[in-house]
């Protein structure tokens, strides 16, 4: 059965495999959000950054999140909100 991811750190995945085959189903998504930042002060965004801030701040208390909402919040992400969350998981 394709289409719902019933969680990514847990046990039972629908949809994917592993971690890395939803994180590689996303790239689609990771680049067009880059391109929306390419000439904006948040250039220096990278891919992993994103999937780092949505995967501890947001998609970790989520259940039953789809792919959609995950493309949905890959999209509409805060650039800053990307930046204060490097800065400080970095200290």
């Amino acid at each position: 059965m394709k289409g719902i991811v019933i969680s990514i750190y847990g046990d039972i995945m629908l949809e994917y495999n592993s971690v890395q085959e939803l994180y590689n189903a996303l790239i689609p998504a990771f680049n067009v959000k880059l391109r929306m930042f390419k000439n904006s002060q948040f250039s220096n965004i990278k891919r992993q950054d994103i999937w780092i801030y949505l995967k501890f701040s947001k998609w970790i208390s989520c259940v039953d999140l789809s792919i959609s909402e995950m493309v949905s919040d890959i999209i509409n992400v805060d650039g800053y909100k990307i930046i204060k969350y490097m800065e400080k998981v970095g200290e």
